[in-house]
């Protein structure tokens, strides 16, 4: 089984996985995982995050290769990630066997207001007025994560507070990133790669819509969970890999 390559979304880095990467891992025991970072997140804080979703897989390739890691790769991809993933496997078809996009958006299968929700512009708005990164973080948790009670939820709040001060990622480059992501538009045919959509019915952020348009659009797999929240591995992170693992099994029908 090929290399799966983890992309996470805007602003977030590889500790954001949390156990993610093990729950894939037991329901695919011969894979081997990697959680690379996207410029200007994580380990790669120190980097200028490019304005466009291209540049972000030339960086991908570039680091996969410098780890010795050779195609071809398979991808699972959140978010921006899906943004990300699209784009390397239309541009280069034969270095991915296949693909899951999970909780994405883009153009022209998503209008503005579902690649997000219209409700959340005041919560944006005001901390782009207010700023202070733990604004910054419970904003960011209260919309992509619907798990844990209280106690559970200021636990992963300290965790990201933590990854936050350790590798910050400054204004400028959470701009870029959202530029990006805001100006991508999907290419006009389907990546020939077998793909795989993964939704939320109870995604705060993104409208569940985009991933059911695009998915239709492509006529790929569909599978949706009931009450996670934007961010599905961190909420439902064994029915993701269970989700995977039952695809693979069938063959990658479409």
């Amino acid at each position: 089984m090929s290399a799966w390559v983890l992309l996470r979304g805007l602003m977030r880095e590889q500790r954001h996985w949390g156990r993610f990467p093990g729950q894939l891992s037991q329901a695919l025991p011969s894979a081997t995982i990697i959680t690379p970072d996207l410029p200007g997140n994580g380990q790669q804080h120190l980097l200028r995050s490019p304005t466009s979703v291209a540049d972000m897989v030339e960086f991908c390739r570039a680091d996969l290769r410098a780890r010795g890691v050779a195609p071809p790769w398979s991808l699972l991809a959140l978010s921006l990630g899906g943004m990300v993933a699209v784009e390397w496997a239309s541009r280069y078809p034969q270095e991915i066997e296949r693909a899951v996009l999970v909780n994405t958006s883009m153009q022209p299968y998503s209008r503005f207001h579902e690649r997000l929700r219209w409700r959340n512009y005041p919560s944006i708005l005001r901390l782009l007025l207010q700023g202070g990164v733990e604004n910054q973080e419970r904003l960011i948790l209260r919309l992509t994560s619907n798990t844990g009670d209280a106690a559970q939820r200021e636990g992963l709040l300290k965790r990201w507070l933590d990854y936050q001060r350790a590798c910050p990622v400054t204004r400028a480059n959470a701009l870029r990133q959202l530029w990006a992501a805001g100006r991508f538009r999907a290419p006009s045919t389907r990546p020939a790669v077998p793909l795989l959509v993964l939704s939320s019915a109870g995604d705060r952020l993104v409208d569940p819509r985009c991933s059911a348009n695009l998915a239709s659009a492509w006529q790929a797999a569909h599978a949706v969970h009931l009450t996670a929240g934007h961010d599905l591995p961190l909420d439902a992170g064994e029915w993701v890999a269970d989700e995977v693992a039952k695809w693979l099994r069938a063959g990658e029908a479409r």
